[in-house]
């Protein structure tokens, strides 16, 4: 085998055989004289790049610089398209010319070899870091948690739970202008999940602007009706991080009059919850907590 040659196998593995492992790669095999295959070329492109988060890949081979790697797969006519999975050939393109054939035969195959899309794959790669993340943000290093959430949405820009974990982490560390500028910085789509939502309630229960909570105190213990300086209490609370002090006001304030100002009291009751997590174990204690003041 010539040194050529051990080249043009070198680069075939590299190019097809290696990145086939994960990925359905379309090998399309043409030449710079070959008038049908520029007429094709756009086209295969096209799909391509429609297809790049499917988990699809194209590589172009020119026959006239890989000879022998067009001799091994016995090229007669050009242009040639494969479809390669796993190292092996699993169809040939090569009649097609349309776009609704090429993309009817590559959903068939990565239905058929159930190849997994990019974005499957990122997924994956993140779920560990994002229980890492939120493991080293529950016991208390906010920094690490924000450098690791902030490696995770390099690898995944739109990821909700990503930005909203850096949120809360950067928020946790006390910058709360950069947790704020995340947010914002947040794809529009995202405004309504889940993650983001949760951050921007502890943003925002974490902007309370300073009280003086004995004065707050004094003005309770004077007339334990007046609410407006219990839910400026509560929210003193939230801002110092003290979540059972916060949701012991807004539930005295329920329980005393629950449609004050307009439910004010179990809005940020509930504002509360989502900025901890509905799903965590003390937002769903909170839960019970507000039912039965609601309920009895």
């Amino acid at each position: 085998m010539s040194e050529s040659e051990r080249a043009e196998i070198e680069r075939f593995q590299r190019d097809v055989i290696e990145p086939s492992m994960t990925q359905l790669v379309l090998i399309d095999f043409w030449a710079e004289w070959c008038g049908p295959c520029k007429q094709l070329s756009p086209l295969l492109d096209k799909i391509a790049g429609d297809y790049a988060d499917k988990g699809v890949r194209l590589v172009k081979l020119d026959v006239d610089a890989e000879k022998f790697i067009a001799a091994q797969f016995r090229i007669q006519s050009i242009p040639t398209v494969y479809a390669m999975y796993q190292g092996q050939p699993v169809g040939d393109l090569s009649a097609f010319r349309t776009e609704p054939q090429f993309t009817k035969a590559i959903d068939q195959l990565l239905a058929q070899f159930k190849v997994p899309s990019e974005g499957a794959a990122a997924e994956a790669d993140i779920v560990p870091l994002l229980a890492m993340g939120e493991d080293v943000l529950a016991g208390g290093d906010a920094a690490r948690a924000a450098a690791i959430f902030s490696q995770i949405r390099e690898m995944a820009p739109g990821d909700a739970a990503a930005i909203g974990g850096l949120a809360r982490a950067l928020l946790a560390s006390g910058d709360m202008d950069a947790a704020r500028a995340a947010l914002d910085e947040a794809p529009a789509a995202l405004a309504e999940a889940p993650d983001i939502a949760r951050a921007r309630a502890a943003l925002e229960l974490a902007s309370a602007p300073a009280a003086d909570t004995a004065a707050l105190d004094a003005r309770i213990a004077a007339d334990p009706d007046d609410h407006g300086a219990r839910l400026e209490l509560a929210g003193a609370r939230a801002a110092a991080g003290d979540r059972d002090g916060a949701a012991d006001a807004l539930l005295e304030i329920i329980g005393r009059e629950r449609d004050w100002n307009g439910g004010a009291a179990r809005q940020r009751f509930l504002q509360l919850l989502e900025a901890q997590g509905l799903a965590d174990p003390w937002a769903s204690a909170q839960r019970r907590r507000l039912s039965a003041v609601l309920f009895t």
